[in-house]
């Protein structure tokens, strides 16, 4: 399923204070894409705008299931999940998409901050099923606002749960626990969770290991100032100037190019592009260093060329 394909909504669950799970199923009662931990979806919400949501059911369920936290002051997308959408309803739906897949690693730490939980849960449970090595941390404020409690404690002692309200906040280097060079760490959650579990591994020689999915971009850390380049379409023939201070993505979409995309700030992988030619200065935080190396695509909200030409598959 990779272009919008509408499902309906088969079940609508509050599952902790403020975070709605949403279960959806195809009307016709088709099979759905299988899936695998750390994938997600776009639903494309009342105002026809796209949000990404991290899948949290069962790879092997019959329904694809996301979990929604209201955000009163976010951009209305998970408020009009909350509000509006009703068992019955229906919705489009892109995906499956994975950039954050769980690899193949002698042991697996996963760190979850908040309603972080949702990609890492399906993790745990494969990796529990599996019976390879792994532990799980889950912080949060409040418990009454930690979603999937249950899920978490049936996984016996690998996976704690830590209610800051409660017992504090547990230091990072704490929640890693020991480590080696093969390991793999998973986070997900705040930026600062991100970044101090970042600053931990950096300082034990193991940055390359992390593998981390934000909630927003972290502030950035790259220094030369964009410049300006030409990005050709290649299905459209047209070609078109991307200036120093507009994204590719803003210059391809005002040529009425439609380009799926959500949060602008190169953390979601909605507006992944095929790069047909040219190098790209890669400016997200979906892609590996594998992957930004292959330079076979971009997410063109944030990332620009790092010559004077693009060509796009659009």
């Amino acid at each position: 399923m990779t272009g919008p394909r509408e499902l309906m909504v088969r079940g609508l669950t509050l599952e902790a204070g403020d975070v709605l799970t949403v279960e959806l199923v195809d009307p016709a009662g088709a099979a759905l894409p299988g899936w695998a931990p750390g994938a997600h979806v776009e639903l494309v919400v009342g105002d026809g705008t796209v949000r990404q949501y991290s899948l949290c059911g069962e790879p092997s369920a019959p329904s694809l299931t996301v979990a929604v936290r209201h955000e009163p002051a976010g951009r209305g997308g998970s408020a009009w999940v909350h509000r509006i959408l009703r068992p019955g309803d229906r919705i489009p739906v892109r995906g499956v998409r994975n950039h954050f897949a769980l690899e193949d690693a002698p042991h697996v730490v996963l760190v979850a901050g908040g309603v972080g939980i949702t990609p890492l849960l399906p993790m745990a449970e494969e990796l529990a099923r599996t019976g390879r090595s792994w532990r799980l941390a889950y912080v949060g404020r409040d418990a009454r606002r930690m979603p999937f409690l249950d899920r978490v404690r049936a996984l016996g002692p690998s996976a704690t749960v830590h209610e800051t309200a409660v017992s504090g906040r547990p230091p990072v280097a704490g929640l890693l626990g020991e480590l080696t060079a093969d390991t793999l760490v998973y986070v997900c959650g705040p930026a600062e969770l991100i970044g101090a579990t970042r600053t931990a591994l950096e300082a034990r020689g193991l940055e390359s290991q992390l593998r981390a999915e934000y909630f927003a971009a972290p502030a950035s850390e790259i220094a030369e100032e964009p410049g300006t380049f030409v990005v050709r379409l290649e299905r459209s023939g047209l070609e078109l100037v991307v200036p120093a201070d507009r994204s590719a993505l803003e210059v391809v979409t005002e040529a009425g190019v439609d380009v799926l995309s959500d949060c602008e700030e190169g953390i979601c992988g909605s507006c992944e592009t095929k790069v047909l030619a040219g190098a790209v200065d890669h400016r997200d935080h979906v892609l590996t260093a594998t992957e930004k190396a292959e330079n076979s695509c971009m997410m063109i909200c944030v990332s620009r060329a790092q010559g004077p030409r693009l060509t796009l598959d659009l």
